[in-house]
Parts: C-alpha cells; structure tokens; sequence
C-alpha cells in the first residue's frame, strides 16, 4: 500500500528520491538512448560499460502502474548483447551522504536496511541488484525472482549494514550505491547475497535483460529504509519530491531584454557548486563562479532562456 507522508508524519523514511518515478525534469517522459551517465526520471542514472544498448523512458510501452503507483522507469533492450567478461549494465540511484550517515555503516553500529520495490519484466527468472561504496570496493549483489512475465511484482530484500570498509558519512559526497542490474559479465558478478571487498553489479547466474532483444524492465516504488523489514511506500508530497529532486538538477526559464548585459539567475540551493549552462543563444558563463544558489551570466539575446543546474552526484 501507499502512504503519504503529509498524513502519516514519517519523514524521511524512505531514503531513495523519487522512488515512484513521478519526476522527469530533464525529458518530460520522451524516450532517450541509454548511455553512461544518462538519466531518464529525476535521480535515476544508467550507469554501463557500452552505450546505446537500452531506450529509457518513463512509462515506457504505457503498461498499467501497480496498485498505488502512477509511474515507473522502463528500460528496453535494443539489441541481443552478448556480455563480455568485463561488461556491466545497470540503473541506479547515489545516495547522499548526509541522507545515510545514520546507518553508520563501515562501524561495528552498522544498521540493516530493508530494500523494497515493485518491478515488471517480459523476462522471468532470478534477477539481482547491488549496493556498493562510493570507492566501487565494497558490495553486496542481492538477487530476486521474477516468476511471471509482464506481471508487476512486489520485492523485498533485507540487508545487513556492512561492518567493514569506508563509506562515507555526514558530507554531500555519495554514501551508497542503489543499483538494479541488466546484465553484467564474469568480473562484476559474484555470491549472492553476501558482502563482497569488490565491485559486482548483480549475482553469479542472473538474468541478463541487455542479452534479448526487445526485452524490458519496468521498476517503481523503490524504497529503501532502516530496519529489517520493508513497510508501506512513504509517498512525499509532489511539492516535496520535486525539491528533493532540484537539489541535484533543475530546468528554469527566464525572460530577459534584448540588451547586452550581465543577469543574475537564482535557483534552488544545490547539493554543491554546480554546473550551469544553456542551448539559448548569446549565453556565456565565462569567468564566472557558480554557487549553490545563484550565479550571474552574460546574455546578449533576448527572449525567454531556459537554463539546467546540475549538481548531480
């Protein structure tokens, strides 16, 4: 079931931003070529060794949302790869720091967490995922099954916090990896289910959607949480979860006057100085110093420009 947060008062319950795929800043739902780096829905990246072998999309193939959800994050597979031994294929979230230093993991105070998501494929089978440390040297590649095709299927996975290695902390650097796999070769697979001192994208023997041409995999409700058992979605507010989102990325647009001068943009206060730019003509950042919530900029052409803020970890 869903619930919302305004009503319940739980808070930041569930650590993963945009969970329920409801944001798309960058692509308003269009369709784009998966390639590393690439994000489709807000806070949501693909991350691969090869480019182009998916299309992601929010809503993609306009299949019914499960109980609860209006959205989701699909990714479909242009082609039968055959992985190579040092390939991998994933979509995941970075989540902060200061969002996860209460875990404490890398301490013998290390907390379990409980991951939960509902996920839909055209594939059946054992499926798998990892969490790993900023550094890639710590991992824990959990699997799943998926036992009717094109059903939506609720999961669960429980996670012992990590006791060892350096994960960081209380600081707007990337605390923890949350990453669904779509394939991966023989260097970043291995034990299921087990803490590893290496990076593994998803467990020895599961399902490679990037191996099927056509194949798809649907995922919504990404909840990730303290404690040992998964509990009902914490469903924020829209006005919540779009601020949380422009935290890392943001999309404005402003009407200026055709004469040349220097402009002051203003936006949300970013994860860190970010990185400002435009398509608009006569835009120049030039000698100038983003900070996280403004900056001024040169603009010779007038008329409405729209600028992206990115601060994405």
């Amino acid at each position: 079931s869903v619930q919302n947060t305004a009503a319940t008062g739980f808070g930041f319950k569930n650590r993963i931003i945009n969970g329920a795929m409801v944001i798309s800043q960058r692509n308003a739902g269009a369709s784009v070529t998966a390639n590393d780096g690439t994000f489709s829905v807000d806070r949501w990246k693909y991350v691969a060794t090869a480019n182009g072998k998916f299309s992601m999309q929010q809503n993609a193939g306009s299949v019914t949302a499960p109980v609860g959800f209006n959205n989701y994050l699909g990714a479909t597979s242009s082609s039968a790869y055959a992985v190579l031994t040092g390939d991998f294929f994933c979509i995941g979230q970075q989540i902060e720091g200061f969002n996860f230093a209460d875990m404490a993991w890398g301490t013998a105070n290390a907390k379990t967490v409980a991951l939960s998501f509902q996920v839909y494929s055209s594939l059946t089978g054992t499926f798998g995922g990892t969490l790993t440390n900023s550094a890639g040297n710590r991992s824990y590649p959990f699997s799943y099954s998926i036992p009717a095709a094109n059903t939506w299927t609720s999961i669960s996975v429980t996670v012992a916090g990590d006791t060892t290695g350096t994960w960081v902390g209380a600081t707007n650097g990337t605390a923890v990896q949350i990453r669904f796999g779509l394939g991966a070769g023989a260097s970043y697979s291995g034990t299921a289910n087990a803490w590893a001192g290496t990076y593994y994208n998803q467990p020895t023997g599961t399902v490679s959607v990037v191996g099927t041409s056509g194949a798809t995999f649907y995922i919504t409700g990404v909840q990730l949480e303290k404690g040992s058992t998964a509990t009902s979605f914490d469903y924020r507010p829209y006005g919540t979860e779009l601020a949380l989102c422009q935290r890392y990325f943001e999309s404005l647009s402003m009407y200026i006057n055709t004469s040349s001068a220097q402009y002051p943009f203003f936006y949300f206060v970013k994860r860190a100085a970010p990185t400002v730019s435009s398509t608009a003509s006569g835009f120049n950042l030039s000698g100038v110093t983003p900070t996280i919530n403004g900056c001024y900029a040169y603009q010779t052409t007038g008329g409405t420009i729209t600028i992206t803020v990115s601060a994405e970890l």
